[in-house]
């Protein structure tokens, strides 16, 4: 049950407050009437606002969504304060949403309070409470004495007034007349010089001396301000668009006390901000280290406006963000270029526009090497030209204009020409650009912006018209309590005499204005009155009358001031008086800028110069205040930068453009430009090349059996300089080999190729040429015949010859009838059964010569049919009728064995692999055998289409075995049989005897190897040497005896020998024989009764070979050699000015059985001085020496 109760606040006279329960906690609901109509409802919260604890300095917020039946009015109120002021509290509502936003920006402590929501419509109204709770940062030294400053003036406010003089537009006083904006000092403050001279221009300054003086009193003024809070202030990056859609301005601040508060105002009014990443309110500041960012999301045009940066109640930084009224008539297209080519992105503007943002992949773009920004003369066609394009290039260009912006793709594609590994040269061609013709759309959008400005100027003058014919309004008196703001002199207020009868005050409606006027021509200055009545003309401060030049003449309520022939002296400030009321504007008298006729006339030449060569251009000039040169290529202004460069100076001009293309000729325009006029001067750049290609298609003007007769056009760009001749080459089709046929005259674009032959196809290619060189070729798509076409009549159908699983052998015979053409070869096609498609074997232009072919391309077990056409000059004829279909496999044969080994040697412990390939049809049964017993389960059989493999893991020797193969099929059988041996090197044979019975030879005896018996292949080596060869030399091989006799046995000499084991594996180690020689056992040989006595080799060292003189050039290779003999043999030193160098790494040393030998890589001067060889043994000593002089 619903209670009732009379509520004294919220209702009228006659309503009744009937207390309503909420679905929202909280929420308090009064109904005024009792009973709702139909469809109406009283309001309601479905979302109540929420209680918040934040940070003093923090962006505070509620919000609240409400409904009801009307549209609610939704207010808000505190207990202890109220919410008027708009700079501390601000409402909002999103109709898109239905919320209710109450803001609190830079919230303060004495805003914690208990807040209340209204919603109320004419059936009743809701309220809820929020409770605001303020953290204070720091200690505030003032907060003692608030509750004293709050006791003497209880409406006084918290918030800090701003020194500033930017005030919202509601607090803003009347503007006096003469007086200046305060927002243009504000601008100048924080502006760079360059831009003094455009901010006086906007604001109508004239007086700079004045201007700059009074600057830098405010400067000095602002900077003992600012140095209460802040340390530094540099790089103030005045508020730009961003690439992103942004904008954003830039300061670097150091704050002495970096608790004190930021502000930020938008034409005077505070605006919220969020130091918070990823906030989504409008307005941010982030800050890095000393950077303080201002950024701005969702660009609309009321952004528009002067935005400052205050720190406390100082200002820090002012900067005007202007938003031009502009949109892309043509946007950015998408452009596809190869490497090294230019690709250029093109836009048209709505209105003009003297610069844009160009942005590649987010990042800024400034006119460089890599980049040309380009603007047309009428400021509406902007063009970048991304130059010499590389892989790394490609990604989204953009292009923004005020809040604007529109972007494409550039998308790099490899040269596909390039060879790999060489770096390409800098094409001459362009991609991209708009499509479409941007001159004639630039022209439309002018015209239009013509007409546009001439009706705003009627509309104008039809207002001002208006308003001085219509009567002027009766206003109210003003209140005494409030003060009567001031009316600037747009309309002036009537007055009453003391007959109560109305007149109207003297009022200036249209004033004077500054002017350029041009030396010995006339220039009026009119002043239009509201009434009729009299005034005055002053001159720099004396009173003008008419004469002397000068006329002075009164129309009604308008007077006007003539000066017939503007000289020097006529320049000047010209004040109109009329009572208290005058106007004033200056006079300035000059001329046009000239060029001497000379100069012009030797500017107006051509340049010529070379692709890759400089162009240069230069204009002299009478030197002049205020004028502006700019320089023009085809109506597209030229910016300093990359391969442009302009130097200006006060009487002269150059353009200097680097390393032309063929793209940079044209059209070359200086202006100079001042506030009188413009005058220009042209010139032209050619820039030389080789002329591009022949225009195609090539036409076809005749073809018969003896005559080709081609036309084409001239090429679309003639490099600069006239084509001279056109160049043919020819190539028959199904060659390789281009021929030259001729040339023609430039002003003959066809050629008549009389040396043809009837049937044949013919490709032909076309070069134009100039003085710089060929072009690149044109040629024709498709081959030319001459004559008709005259195709064979079929073949036979082919005949299948033989056919196996992976080749067809056919043949055919040739057609009956070749229709008077000579057949140059067959093509031959295949189908599969159950197919319907024929899939040729050869191309036409590799035509099958004979009249058979072995078919390769087949699938095992297939089945096909084949057909065959003739070929001649014309092409292919008619095909033949197919062929009996025939399967790819092979005829049944009897198993046969490919080349097998009959013997195969395996080292024992090694897999022995027994490998046997062999051809039959249909597959056989493989059995292996050894000893004619079945193989041992360890060994594994392994068999593949035509081949059997038998392996043995790890064999030994009692695997050595007869193996036999046995291959049977369907059609025969076949076996073969593989002698295996398992082996391993022989072991050493016994130990050996010598006996001499013969004088001269000796009888060499052994024990056997163990191996000989098991190894019926194993046979004995014997090797020897003795003291005088001192080398190892076989004198016996494959000895099956265990006996040898060495002959030519001498006395005197040492003897010794070995004797080896070997086998299929290999050696076994040597058995070494006893020392033969004297005292050895020998047949005694009688002397006669003379003793023998004992021969002794034992001598001291001697030098054979001394060494020699060199003197070799420094750098050369030396080498040094010497003979040294002695028993024992002698150790031998090198020695150099008496050091022992046989340890130097310098020195490469050998002694080789008594050569000594020294070499030197190369010589230096170090290595002079003398040499000497000292051999020493146990008998004795031996040297030698000599001397090396290395030259220069």
């Amino acid at each position: 049950m619903l209670r009732r109760s009379v509520v004294t606040d919220g209702t009228a006279t006659g309503q009744v407050g009937i207390k309503k329960k909420s679905r929202v906690p909280g929420v308090m609901i009064t109904q005024f009437i009792e009973s709702l109509p139909e469809g109406k409802s009283h309001p309601d919260f479905t979302r109540k606002p929420i209680a918040l604890t934040i940070q003093e300095g923090k962006f505070a917020f509620f919000k609240a969504i409400v409904t009801g039946d009307p549209q609610p009015t939704v207010t808000w109120s505190r207990n202890n304060g109220d919410v008027s002021d708009t700079s501390r509290y601000q409402t909002k509502y999103d109709p898109n949403s239905n919320e209710h936003t109450f803001e609190m920006p830079n919230v303060q402590p004495d805003q914690a309070d208990t807040y209340k929501c209204f919603a109320i419509n004419e059936f009743g109204q809701a309220v809820v409470t929020v409770v605001l709770n303020v953290i204070e940062v720091g200690y505030k030294k003032n907060k003692a004495i608030q509750p004293a400053a709050e006791a003497v003036d209880l409406n006084f406010k918290t918030v800090l007034k701003r020194k500033s003089k930017i005030r919202p537009k509601a607090e803003q006083p009347e503007k006096k007349e003469g007086e200046i904006d305060p927002k243009f000092w504000e601008l100048l403050i924080s502006a760079d010089k360059k831009e003094y001279e455009r901010i006086c221009a906007e604001f109508g300054v004239t007086d700079f001396r004045w201007m700059l003086k009074k600057l830098n009193e405010m400067k000095k003024e602002r900077e003992e301000e600012q140095a209460q809070f802040v340390k530094n202030l540099s790089n103030l990056k005045p508020i730009q668009v961003n690439g992103d859609g942004t904008a954003s301005f830039e300061i670097d601040m150091d704050l002495l006390d970096p608790s004190k508060s930021i502000f930020l105002y938008k034409d005077g009014v505070m605006i919220p901000y969020t130091k918070e990443l990823g906030d989504k309110m409008k307005h941010g500041l982030k800050q890095v280290g000393r950077k303080y960012i201002f950024s701005m999301r969702d660009l609309m045009p009321d952004d528009a406006g002067l935005y400052q940066l205050d720190v406390e109640d100082v200002n820090m930084f002012s900067t005007e963000f202007k938003i031009p009224m502009v949109d892309f008539l043509v946007k950015l297209q998408e452009v596809k270029a190869t490497e090294r080519e230019d690709a250029v992105f093109e836009c048209v503007l709505s209105n003009p526009f003297s610069k844009i943002l160009w942005f590649g992949k987010n990042l800024p773009l400034e006119q460089g090497d890599k980049y040309d920004i380009e603007v047309s003369e009428d400021k509406l066609i902007h063009r970048l030209v991304v130059k010499d394009c590389m892989i790394v290039d490609k990604g989204i260009y953009s292009a923004c204009a005020g809040i604007k912006s529109c972007n494409a793709w550039l998308v790099v594609e490899a040269d596909k020409d390039a060879q790999k590994g060489k770096k390409t040269a800098r094409k001459t061609t362009r991609a991209g650009g708009s499509g479409v013709d941007l001159q004639k759309i630039a022209q439309e959008q002018q015209v239009k912006l013509e007409q546009q400005r001439e009706e705003v100027k009627e509309q104008i003058k039809a207002v001002k018209e208006a308003a001085a014919a219509a009567p002027p309004p009766e206003t109210p008196p003003a209140p005494a309590s409030t003060k009567a703001p001031a009316v600037a002199p747009k309309a002036p207020e009537p007055s009453k005499n003391a007959d109560n009868k109305v007149y109207e005050k003297p009022g200036i409606t249209c004033g004077l204005s500054d002017i350029y006027a041009l030396r010995g021509k006339p220039a009026e200055l009119t002043v239009t009155m509201n009434i009729d009545s009299d005034g005055t003309w002053f001159k720099d401060g004396e009173q003008l009358n008419s004469g002397a030049g000068v006329t002075i003449t009164k129309d009604g309520n308008s007077h006007k001031l003539t000066i017939q022939s503007c000289r020097d002296d006529d320049s000047g400030v010209y004040r109109f008086e009329s009572g208290d009321l005058s106007t004033q504007g200056k006079v300035t008298v000059g001329d046009v800028p000239e060029f001497d006729p000379d100069d012009l006339h030797k500017f107006s030449k051509p340049v010529i110069v070379r692709v890759g060569q400089n162009a240069a251009f230069k204009m002299p000039f009478a030197p002049q205040e205020s004028m502006v040169v700019s320089w023009f290529k085809d109506g597209t202004e030229l910016k300093d930068g990359g391969g442009i460069k302009i130097v200006r100076e006060p009487n002269h001009s150059r353009l200097l453009l680097k390393d032309c293309l063929r793209t940079d000729a044209g059209e070359i325009k200086i202006q100079l430009k001042n506030p009188f006029g413009a005058v220009e001067a042209t010139s032209r750049l050619i820039v030389l090349d080789r002329p591009g290609p022949p225009e195609g298609p090539v036409e076809t003007v005749e073809t018969t059996s003896s005559i080709i007769e081609i036309k084409w056009s001239p090429p679309k760009d003639d490099g600069g300089s006239a084509v001279t001749n056109y160049i043919i080459e020819r190539q028959q089709a199904g060659h390789s080999l281009w021929t030259k046929l001729g040339d023609v005259s430039a002003d003959k674009t066809s050629f008549r190729d009389r040396n043809v032959t009837h049937g044949k196809k013919y490709n032909y290619r076309i070069y134009a040429e100039n003085p710089e060189g060929l072009s690149d070729s044109l040629e024709t798509a498709d081959s030319i015949m001459a004559g008709i076409m005259i195709l064979s009549g079929p073949p036979g159908a082919p005949n299948v010859v033989s056919a196996s699983k992976t080749c067809i052998n056919l043949t055919w015979t040739p057609p009956e009838d070749d229709r008077g053409v000579p057949i140059i070869g067959y093509q031959l096609e295949k189908r599969k059964k159950d197919m319907n498609q024929w899939i040729a074997l050869n191309a036409v232009n590799e035509p099958i010569e004979g009249v058979s072919y072995a078919v390769k391309d087949v699938t095992e077990g297939a089945e096909y049919e084949f057909r065959v056409s003739a070929i001649n000059e014309s092409g292919a004829g008619d095909p033949s009728p197919p062929s009996a279909m025939v399967c790819a496999k092979n005829p049944n044969m009897r198993p046969c064995f490919k080349d097998p080994e009959d013997f195969i040697v395996v080292r024992a412990g090694n897999s022995a692999r027994i490998k046997v390939c062999y051809e039959a049809e249909p597959p056989p049964q493989i059995t292996w055998l050894k000893d004619d017993e079945p193989i041992s389960p360890w060994s594994h059989v392994i068999n593949t289409e035509g081949m059997s493999q038998l392996v043995i893991p790890s064999s030994k020797r009692s695997d050595s075995a007869i193996y036999t193969i046995i291959a049977k099929n369907s059609v025969g059988e076949a076996s073969f049989d593989i002698e295996v041996r398992v082996t391993d090197e022989p072991k050493t044979p016994g130990p050996v005897e010598l006996e001499q019975t013969v004088q001269g030879k000796v009888v060499i005896s052994w024990a056997p190897s163990p191996d000989q018996e098991l190894d019926d292949r194993l046979y004995y080596v014997v090797s020897q040497h003795d003291s005088n060869i001192r080398m190892w030399k076989t004198v016996a091989d494959r000895l099956f005896t265990n006996t040898y006799t060495a002959i030519n046995i001498n006395a005197g000499t040492e003897y010794h020998f070995r004797i080896y084991a070997k086998n299929d594996v290999g050696l076994s180690d040597p058995s070494q024989s006893p020392t033969w020689g004297v005292n050895s056992n020998r047949v005694q040989i009688t002397s006669n009764g003379v003793n023998s006595t004992d021969v002794c080799f034992e001598r001291p060292p001697s030098i054979l070979v001394p060494l020699k003189v060199h003197t070799p050039p420094e750098g050369y290779r030396l080498y040094m050699t010497c003979a040294v003999r002695g028993c024992p043999t002698p150790t031998v030193s090198w020695y150099l000015n008496d050091v022992c160098i046989n340890s130097d790494n310098n020195y490469y040393i050998t002694n080789s059985f008594g050569v000594c030998s020294m070499y030197i890589l190369r010589v230096r001067s170090k290595d002079s001085g003398d040499y000497k060889v000292v051999a020493v043994n146990s008998l004795g000593k031996a040297e030698c020496s000599t001397k090396l002089t290395v030259k220069d």
